[in-house]
């Protein structure tokens, strides 16, 4: 039996549909979700981004605005936008976007962005909170990797879980949000003397290194759920491909569920990024409405 690829774009519309209810709600409370993008130069990668981000928000039923500034803009500049932004009441959410020209550090950006407007979960205390259990606006891509798990008719408590990766915004915070949902964990990275050891041993397995072809079928125990987030591209006879860290044919002959690429982990993504602005909506809504009531005993 070949395994059941998992149909993100699927999971991805349901999300929308749950977001495109939220963001009713709080419009009609006067507070329409509103997202800023912030990108620095002209990148075509960053184009399709934005593009693509647009184009979800306005099926989510989430303003989007599309803000690009020259690449020598300095980061005190930039710094300086993200203030302003985060001063703004009208502005819910903000992303940054990637790449950025090399005299831009991309973690100096996220720290800037104010905690209440982190959509994309990138600011330290977004991820912070991870460790407390506490999933109020996490970073979208390891969100979006749990939440397909979570379709799937796997008991968490107790699930044996090897996460490929460790990296700050994907590896890590799966770990921690596995952890949270009562699964047993085993972190590998590059100085992880066996993978295949562990990831044969696991319920479930993620990947998320930037390696195509990382994770072959005989390092998957048979049945388990294989949650791809690689994206790769790689030159093959028939022209350039996207592909993922593990190597689809073989993994789908083991493995009982494996997400494509593209089409899994990348729709699901976008689509937590909608929820997490009509979430940052919320939040900032109740923080002025308890304020006001602070201020008006």
């Amino acid at each position: 039996m070949r395994a059941a690829v998992i149909d993100g774009k699927a999971v991805a519309e349901e999300l929308r549909a749950d977001v495109r209810t939220e963001a009713q709600k709080l419009s009609e409370l006067g507070w329409s979700p509103r997202l800023v993008s912030v990108s620095v130069g002209e990148t075509a990668a960053a184009e399709l981004y934005v593009r693509n981000q647009q184009k979800q928000a306005e099926s989510a039923g989430v303003e989007f605005e599309a803000r690009n500034y020259p690449a020598e803009t300095s980061l005190e500049q930039l710094i300086g936008i993200l203030q302003g932004l985060n001063h703004d009441p009208r502005v819910n959410g903000i992303i940054i976007q990637r790449p950025l020209p090399e005299h831009i550090p991309v973690k100096a950006l996220q720290k800037a962005v104010h905690p209440l407007k982190d959509v994309e979960g990138m600011h330290p205390a977004s991820i912070g909170n991870i460790v407390y259990n506490d999933l109020a606006l996490g970073p979208c891509t390891a969100v979006a990797a749990v939440e397909i798990l979570k379709t799937l008719p796997l008991q968490m408590e107790g699930l044996n879980v090897t996460v490929i990766g460790h990296s700050e915004i994907v590896g890590k915070p799966i770990a921690f949000l596995m952890m949270g949902l009562g699964a047993t964990v085993t972190v590998c990275h590059h100085m992880t003397r066996s993978v295949a050891m562990h990831s044969r041993a696991a319920d479930a397995v993620f990947v998320a290194v930037g390696k195509p072809g990382l994770v072959t079928g005989d390092m998957i125990k048979p049945g388990a759920a294989v949650i791809d987030i690689g994206i790769n591209r790689v030159e093959t006879p028939d022209g350039p491909r996207t592909v993922g860290d593990a190597d689809f044919e073989s993994c789908a002959e083991v493995a009982g569920w494996i997400t494509p690429v593209p089409g899994g982990v990348g729709p699901v993504t976008v689509a937590t990024l909608m929820k997490n602005a009509v979430l940052a909506t919320r939040m900032q809504m109740d923080h002025y409405r308890d304020s006001y009531a602070r201020t008006n005993v």
